[in-house]
């Protein structure tokens, strides 16, 4: 039992001693938390202070910016001030310098205005004084002559009649012989258009191609999205392309009578395939050209084989398919080759020259003009430069030169081309006046009015028969206008060829234009 009471005061002894040690314990954490917080806290307390110094020195700075901006800006305006205050003061003295001049102008303007009333009251008496001397000079006479005044007139007015009789016939007879000659000069121009009308083939040259279309609405899809498709062909073929409002229809410009026929070719197989667009456009092109340069050299075989021309280089043979799309004041240009080459033969052949070579000679004697769309030069030059690279006759070569006077004939068979040459040039019907002659004819005109001083605007019209000039009324006067029809007319018949006659007709006009508000 005492044991029992031992144990359970052990017990009790050793639940005091935990109680107090964990009490002791609890008290030590205690205070070790509350150093931890006031330490946080201190810290905090020291941040709290670091970022209050940082916040005062950010302010301080901002407030230094903004005191630097604000003198800045003050500094600038009152620049700009001073500036502007200088200059209204250079405008100022200006006005007043204006002004002073305007003064001195005005007075000086009186001054004329009444030197010119002066000169105007002196004129009016000199005017008078001079009737006074006329009327004394006419008495005198009727006193000396013992004639009146009208007596004297009559007698003056018959010996200018009989004299001016003379001169009237002479211009008469100078309009009945003028007349006459153009007379025959228009029966001469109505029978070669009439004989014309009737001549063997010819080609006028024209400047356009007409590609027709089934539907308008091709025309969008020619065009493309942003124009590509129609850039691509007329990069391509060299063409212009116009598309207007002319239904089912394409048009095609281009002086090169080559590349319009391929750019119609391409343009027709693009409609038919429906598929248009930069690739297929590249496509077809190249195949149309490929076909085109195969068709000259066969064209120009096939010429060559007629004529009965053997070994003949294939360059020589393509240029000579060349020629059908090439024309000379209307006249196609292989037409007119082979012309030459079959009068050739057959003067050559009368003569007791080579036929065969005369032949071979006229069917080359322009060949140059096929590559006169490529190569700068003139036709006669390029044409004999080619013969001798590919090693072609020296007649051949000497017909090219001779036909425009550039060499003298050595052979019957060049003398046979250059008088072939003329023949097929000159027959009735072989050529007509191109349409870039008669514009460059209208543009010279134009150019010489425009190149006259006081002119503004001058426009050819009627076919080129009229040029009206509008003349600037402040630098031109009447009677000046009168001297620069004469000046123009005169300017135009020493410089400018051209049938029948041109009507200079000089306009001189002055608007005066106020609004009332």
């Amino acid at each position: 039992m005492f044991i029992g009471i031992s144990v359970v005061a052990a017990s009790v002894i050793a639940g005091a001693a935990g109680f107090i040690i964990a009490k002791k314990l609890d008290a030590a954490n205690y205070d070790v938390y509350v150093a931890q917080a006031k330490a946080k806290a201190k810290a905090i307390e020291h941040e709290a202070e670091l970022v209050l110094k940082n916040s005062e020195v950010k302010v301080k700075e901002a407030e230094l910016e903004a005191k630097q901006k604000y003198e800045d800006k003050v500094i600038a305006l009152k620049k700009e001030y001073s500036e502007k205050l200088i200059d209204l003061e250079k405008r100022e003295k200006n006005l007043k310098d204006d002004l002073k001049k305007l003064n001195t102008e005005k007075s000086e303007l009186g001054n004329l205005k009444k030197e010119a009333n002066e000169l105007y009251e002196e004129g009016l008496a000199l005017k008078e004084e001079y009737f006074k001397k006329v009327e004394e000079a006419l008495a005198v006479l009727e006193r000396s002559a013992g004639l009146t005044q009208s007596e004297a007139k009559d007698i003056v007015l018959k010996k200018v009649e009989e004299q001016s009789r003379a001169d009237i016939a002479h211009i008469v007879r100078k309009a009945e012989e003028e007349a006459k000659q153009d007379a025959k000069r228009r029966v001469n121009y109505i029978l070669a258009q009439a004989t014309s009308r009737f001549a063997g083939e010819f080609a006028a040259e024209r400047l356009i191609n007409v590609v027709n279309i089934r539907d308008d609405e091709l025309k969008g899809r020619i065009i493309g999205k942003e124009g590509r498709n129609i850039k691509t062909l007329e990069m391509l073929l060299g063409v212009d392309i116009i598309i207007d409002d002319t239904p089912n229809a394409i048009i095609l410009s281009s002086f090169n009578l080559y590349r319009r026929a391929i750019a119609t070719k391409v343009i027709e197989l693009l409609v038919e395939d429906g598929r248009i667009q930069p690739a297929r456009i590249e496509e077809i092109y190249e195949k149309v050209k490929d076909e085109f340069e195969q068709n000259l050299l066969e064209e120009g075989e096939n010429i060559l084989i007629d004529l009965g021309i053997t070994r003949v280089h294939p360059e020589i043979v393509k240029l000579i398919g060349r020629l059908k799309f090439r024309a000379s004041y209307g006249q196609n240009a292989l037409g007119h080759s082979l012309e030459v080459a079959h009068l050739a033969g057959i003067i050559a052949a009368e003569c007791g020259g080579d036929e065969l070579l005369a032949k071979r000679a006229g069917i080359l004697h322009d060949i140059g003009k096929a590559l006169t769309h490529e190569f700068a030069g003139s036709h006669v030059d390029l044409g004999a430069d080619i013969c001798k690279r590919y090693k072609e006759h020296e007649v051949v070569i000497n017909a090219i030169y001779a036909h425009h006077g550039h060499e003298e004939a050595t052979s019957v068979e060049s003398a046979a081309v250059c008088a072939a040459d003329t023949l097929s040039a000159a027959r009735p019907g072989a050529r007509r006046e191109v349409l870039e002659s008669f514009l460059k004819r209208v543009q010279d005109i134009e150019e010489i009015a425009k190149s006259k001083e006081g002119i503004k605007q001058a426009y050819a019209i009627n076919a080129g028969r009229e040029i009206r000039v509008i003349a600037n009324a402040k630098l031109v006067n009447d009677d000046e206008a009168v001297l620069l029809s004469k000046e123009i007319a005169k300017e135009i018949e020493d410089k400018i060829q051209y049938p029948g006659e041109i009507k200079v007709n000089v306009i001189r006009e002055l608007r005066a234009i106020d609004y009332a508000r």
